[in-house]
């Protein structure tokens, strides 16, 4: 006898919001290499053609999850940010922020780490449009910072890859188990501590 998903429609209300919960969970639990559109859509309940009305294959199943790691990822840099007021002073905006990220990081590592591969793979346009409307919002933390006479002058990017990278390395250690997770917090507020006095502007350029 078939499948008893193999007979079921194509019709699901909210299949592709589905497929990506699933998608999530199969990452989470088994890795992005165990993950198959069939396997998903047998967990789910349609038929194994369904899941092709919205990912033409399995790599866009995967871009399409990154993507929405992204907005993810945005939409809490966003509320970190709005939080509590825009009278708030710089330096507290800033590890808002950038726990926001930090915490978003470790709490969906695997998430996380297919984001990252995702972004830079060729013709992974949604993916990196996602990543630079994310991350977008410290860049213009840091613009801000340096209208203010708060940061060097200089390409925004360049100053805010210091503090991407050393964020980016301390989630990587807590990820990988090298650091204990109840020592995020303390890390990133001494990394943007230690950001902030670095990037300070030089007295010549007041």
């Amino acid at each position: 006898m078939p499948d008893s998903a193999e007979q079921r429609p194509y019709h699901h209300g909210s299949l592709r919001a589905s497929l990506l919960d699933a998608a999530e969970r199969g990452l989470r639990e088994h890795g992005a290499e165990h993950l198959s559109l069939r396997d998903l859509a047998k967990e789910i309940g349609v038929s194994h053609a369904a899941p092709r009305r919205h990912f033409a294959d399995r790599q866009a199943l995967l871009d399409a999850l990154a993507e929405a790691g992204f907005v993810r990822l945005g939409a809490a840099i966003r509320q970190a940010l709005t939080e509590g007021g825009s009278e708030r002073e710089f330096p507290s905006r800033v590890r808002d922020a950038v726990s926001a990220f930090a915490r978003f990081a470790t709490e969906n590592a695997a998430l996380y780490g297919l984001m990252n591969s995702s972004k830079h793979r060729l013709g992974a346009t949604r993916v990196t449009q996602a990543a630079a409307t994310a991350f977008g919002q410290v860049v213009d933390l840091i613009e801000e910072g340096q209208r203010h006479g708060v940061l060097q002058q200089g390409d925004p990017e360049e100053v805010g890859i210091i503090l991407y990278a050393t964020v980016q390395g301390i989630t990587s250690m807590v990820n990988s188990g090298m650091i204990d997770a109840t020592r995020l917090d303390g890390l990133v507020d001494t990394a943007v501590t230690q950001f902030l006095r670095g990037a300070r502007p030089e007295p010549s350029e007041h």
